[in-house]
């Protein structure tokens, strides 16, 4: 960025820093918007420092600030992505060992710590669960991994720590991320890139000694990922572990023979659009958001239902109605559509839920296996799963055709490991087909993510006109202000294009809530919301034994969707122990089995197994060939999620 001189007393320019730096922390320029701590779960600081050591391997010292929400909680999960696709290697992956992984608790949280392996991951479970904690705890957890950094020839010969800090895949927000990498020499080159998986924003890094990083406002699912470079000679060991399977001025504006009321006018204009552009914006967006913004509701009727054929009834717009229990999903509607309904996303784990449902209807059968190792009962956990004859009468929805479609498409059986790198693209489709599906029935007039979309491609023109304003006539424009006789204290450019940058940012923020549920849409996420309360309230002895086997499986899918799937079990397993001292033993379903055996595990281990599967499912539907020893500075190979390692992190 080209150095200018501000204008102005040093108050003036003292000022003008800390409206500049406000506002950027405001629209998002280097690390998002913040976001502010509320009532529900969310993660108030992660800090990470990284020691990369000459061998090539790191030490890796994270502590997390967590504000558990509402429910019973023993700790949280870090998922750490320790295998990945290299360079589209189909025979071949590379590896990340994990070890010495310790936890603590300054706040006085248990931090007994677990490890475990699922798919990509490795899990690391820290605290009791014999004890709860509430509140906001801080945990401070502590692992080593080998073999991280990559060794870049064709971009300057040098070493990069490319790493995915946070991972894409917690569901909560974060509010603040700040990283520190040191490592055998000074970092030469700094980049940090921050949002949803793919996004190329840029946040605030710093090169050094001791190389810095920051960003804020992280929402759901968005990930933090840093690049950091250093002298090759600096190193013993760069090695992948691979396993088979200029000026400091501007030139001046030509003003030529231009009239000092012509610059008057013009300093007027620009000043006065700077202010008046962002209150315009806020106040359209107001209206927008408040006029279509909010759901739709049926008035005068009980909320969750529709009016009958032949009979219409008021529509209003306003705040959720009471939600009562509901002993069933709503008709017709499927998990992964009551997943994109309830939150107006199709997400991955709405895809993850589709699969396990196809299951259950007769459409695949899914096998807990064991990859690697001496056999069944060790190596790392993975799935096989089996095409079955379609069942008769069962009509599949487009998404659905997808989903399965591509899970099969190049061999039956196929391993869920063997799909890394090659299901993202049905992944994009089916989310998309998902949006489909829930326009075409009604519950949205338009893609909840085309309106999103659409509001933030918006806002980012705008906001991106206000920075090449600010840094392309910014300044300039000071010699217009002084022709004209006005002094704002602030160059009249600069108002313009703070003005369109904030204007910008206030387009995006508000243009997130202008998807909303038609009518019938709220009458279905009330009836969802109260199939919920079943799930998380529901006991053993109201449930029959004749039936609690189907309900089982059929409320599994929707039990993922909801995050409720180890207190469904739960419930299950107090049912089946009921039902064998009453005579009357349930059958395991049959459309999951752990190694060939579709007795072991029983209720408890298919929900924890499905489980497994949703987490190693998400990571394997969204991976893209990563990792791959790419420079995270050209060829455009910079964007969040594009690093080595990620993850994400949740509560238990």
């Amino acid at each position: 960025m080209t150095a200018v001189p501000l204008r102005g007393a040093p108050g003036v320019r003292r000022a003008l820093l800390a409206v500049v730096a406000a506002l950027a922390l405001m629209v998002g320029l280097p690390a998002g918007s913040a976001h502010a701590a509320g009532p529900g779960e969310r993660i108030l600081s992660f800090d990470a420092h990284y020691q990369v050591n000459a061998d090539g391997s790191m030490d890796v010292t994270e502590t997390l600030k967590w504000q558990f929400g509402p429910g019973t909680h023993h700790g949280i999960k870090r998922y750490i992505i320790t295998r990945q696709g290299y360079q589209n290697e189909q025979a071949r992956f590379r590896t990340y060992r994990l070890s010495d992984e310790s936890a603590s608790s300054p706040t006085g949280a248990p931090s007994d710590i677990t490890t475990s392996e699922s798919g990509a991951h490795t899990i690391l479970r820290i605290g009791d669960p014999d004890r709860t904690v509430d509140g906001t705890q801080t945990y401070v957890v502590k692992y080593h991994l080998a073999h991280v950094v990559n060794h870049i020839t064709d971009a300057g010969d040098h070493v990069e720590l490319f790493w995915n800090v946070t991972g894409n895949e917690t569901s909560i927000p974060t509010d603040q991320v700040s990283v520190t990498v040191h490592g055998p020499g000074a970092v030469s080159k700094a980049a940090c890139y921050y949002g949803e998986r793919g996004s190329a924003d840029k946040c605030q890094a710093s090169a050094g000694q001791q190389a810095t990083f920051s960003a804020q406002g992280l929402g759901a699912y968005d990930g933090v990922t840093i690049v950091a470079a250093m002298p090759t000679k600096a190193f013993t060991d760069t090695a992948p572990e691979l396993v088979e399977g200029n000026s400091d001025t501007l030139a001046p504006v030509p003003f030529g023979d231009m009239s000092k009321g012509t610059a008057r006018a013009l300093t007027l204009l620009g000043g006065g659009a700077g202010v008046l552009i962002p209150a315009l914006a806020a106040a359209l967006m107001g209206v927008l958001v408040w006029r279509r913004g909010r759901d739709e509701q049926f008035a005068g009727l009980t909320p969750g239902l529709v009016p009958v054929k032949g009979e219409t009834a008021p529509v209003v717009r306003g705040s959720a109605p009471t939600v009562a229990v509901q002993f069933q999903p709503p008709p017709g509607v499927r998990a992964g559509l009551l997943g994109t309904i309830i939150d107006e996303e199709a997400g991955t784990i709405d895809v993850s839920a589709t699969v396990i449902d196809l299951a259950v209807r007769g459409f695949l059968q899914i096998e807990e296996i064991k990859s690697g190792g001496l056999g069944a009962l060790v190596g790392r956990t993975d799935w096989k799963l089996t095409r079955l004859q379609p069942p008769p009468g069962e009509d599949l929805l487009p998404y659905e055709s997808t989903v399965l479609e591509g899970l099969f498409k190049d061999q039956n059986p196929v391993n869920l490991s063997d799909l890394k790198n090659e299901f993202h693209t049905t992944l994009d489709s089916a989310k998309t087909q998902l949006y489909d599906e829930t326009v075409r029935r009604g519950w949205f007039r338009r893609s909840p993510d085309a309106q999103r979309r659409g509001w933030m491609m918006l806002g980012s023109a705008i906001l991106i006109a206000g920075v090449a304003c600010l840094f392309y006539w910014g300044f300039k424009s000071g010699g217009l202000d002084d022709r004209g006789g006005i002094s704002l204290g602030v160059p009249s450019g600069v108002i313009l294009g703070l003005g369109l940058i904030l204007a910008g940012f206030i387009i995006r923020l508000l243009g997130k809530r202008m998807a909303s549920r038609t009518a019938v849409g709220s009458a279905i996420l009330t009836q969802s919301e109260g199939f919920r309360q079943y799930l998380v309230t529901a006991e053993a002895n109201q449930i029959r034994f004749e039936e609690a086997q189907d309900i089982f499986s059929r409320y599994l899918p929707f039990a993922i969707v909801f995050g409720v799937a180890d207190r469904w079990a739960k419930v299950f397993g107090d049912v089946a122990e009921a039902a064998a001292d009453a005579g009357h033993p349930l059958m395991m379903p049959a459309w999951y089995v752990f190694a060939g055996n579709p007795n072991f595990g029983g209720f408890a281990g298919i929900a924890q197994g499905v489980d497994s599967f949703s987490s190693m499912a998400s990571g394997t539907f969204t991976s893209t060939p990563g990792s791959s020893g790419g420079s995270g500075f050209s060829g455009g190979g910079g964007f969040s999620g594009g690093g080595g390692g990620g993850g994400g992190s949740s509560s238990w």
